[in-house]
């Protein structure tokens, strides 16, 4: 089925423990779409400015299966941008600056040519945004969306509404929490779905893996476990999570419980390379071996007998 993702396009500038990366593409809708592409072919809804760097385009051109058809190109806007920094311990991290550029703009068009797809995520930005697309598809493609703190804090009835006409919602554990006062994940997660999405909640929890509660059950799956020699730079993992997660979903043709458990793995191992070098350089330099390889492996290492 055809995926399309709606989301950030930017320009990040990154400091870590590891060394440093100045002005390189990033974004929610740019890590999602080069994630995704390594499973299936992905439709990119987003917006830049004219300060968006050549070498970025060409970057973001040379990931199979990348549709930028439903990019726009504003010449008189400045391109999102996001600055941080990590501490020695990587889970934690601090805003250096941000700059909205062309999201304080009316969001981008939807090409007529997309309008037939199947499969919709909505990454990260403001609850009404994220509604707005979703109203342009007459069809009712199957929707999931993400979103963030912030949201959580100033948008907090807008984003109950978009939850409200979404088949899935994917978020971290302390946004979970916070949107529904459990201190449980696996209750935040119940409590999200019984006031919000039509099917499932995706609940990450960085390192320690991600939950899936689903109407039919509640699942769990580790994260990679990574060597901390290869951690470079954990900007942009979770967007990574969600585009291998929904690939999946959109080349499977489905989404009952199986498949969203299976998508769970398939989006933690394409997380799992994000996370080995700055920006979007390790998932250009991937191949489907490389992937089915590290795909092999994780089942193996979560997999049991019952029996014994």
């Amino acid at each position: 089925m055809s995926l399309l993702v709606t989301g950030t396009i930017g320009i990040d500038t990154l400091h870590a423990p590891t060394g440093e990366a100045i002005g390189v593409l990033g974004g929610s809708c740019a890590y999602f779409a080069a994630a995704a592409s390594q499973l299936t072919s992905v439709r990119v809804v987003g917006a830049v400015g004219g300060d968006w760097p050549e070498a970025h385009e060409k970057q973001f051109r040379a990931f199979p299966n990348v549709c930028l058809e439903g990019l726009e190109r504003r010449p008189g806007s400045q391109t999102f941008a996001w600055g941080g920094r990590y501490f020695d311990n990587m889970n934690r991290r601090e805003t250096l600056f941000t700059r909205l550029g062309v999201l304080e703009e009316a969001p981008p068009a939807v090409p007529a040519s997309y309008l037939d797809s199947k499969v919709l995520f909505l990454a990260n930005t403001h609850p009404l945004v994220q509604l707005d697309l979703l109203r342009r598809f007459p069809n009712k493609p199957l929707a999931v969306c993400d979103t963030m703190d912030l949201w959580i804090n100033i948008a907090r009835p807008e984003l109950m509404n978009l939850l409200g006409e979404v088949d899935g919602v994917i978020m971290n554990d302390e946004e979970a929490m916070q949107l529904t006062d459990c201190r449980n994940v696996v209750s935040a997660g119940r409590e999200v779905l019984k006031n919000g999405p039509r099917h499932f909640v995706v609940v990450k929890k960085g390192e320690h893996g991600a939950i899936l509660v689903h109407r039919d059950g509640v699942a769990s799956i580790p994260a990679f476990p990574a060597d901390l020699s290869q951690v470079i730079d954990p900007t942009g993992a979770g967007d990574t999570f969600a585009g291998g997660f929904m690939a999946h979903i959109a080349r499977a043709g489905k989404h009952d419980f199986e498949t969203l458990r299976h998508a769970m793995a398939w989006g933690t191992v394409l997380a799992s390379f994000t996370i080995e070098s700055f920006g979007l350089d390790r998932l250009s330099r991937l191949n489907a071996g490389q992937i089915d390889d590290r795909y092999r492996a994780f089942r193996a290492m979560t997999a049991f007998d019952a029996r014994s």
